[in-house]
């Protein structure tokens, strides 16, 4: 390979994933009023960004946690038992 190909493809590995990152992303975002799956395809736009920024692995352990805990809630959380009507 061509040693000055060579030395252009960090940069342009780097510039792919995040195009497709900041592509798949968009398309999550697009998701939020167009019918879609957008909880499936945020996180996976953050995922392919956290391979090569920091700030979008910050973002996507923060999402996850804040997932984890709103989990737990939600197991804890018990709906008030219903009453049947006296006869």
């Amino acid at each position: 390979m061509n040693r000055r190909l060579r030395a252009y493809l960090p940069a342009l590995r780097k510039l792919a994933i995040a195009v497709a990152g900041f592509s798949v992303l968009a398309a999550g975002v697009a998701l939020i009023v167009l019918p879609g799956p957008a909880v499936v395809v945020i996180p996976l736009g953050l995922a392919l960004l956290a391979r090569e920024f920091p700030w979008a692995a910050r973002l996507l352990t923060w999402l996850r946690s804040l997932v984890r805990r709103m989990w737990a809630a939600a197991r804890r959380w018990r709906p008030a038992p219903l009453s049947s009507p006296a006869p």
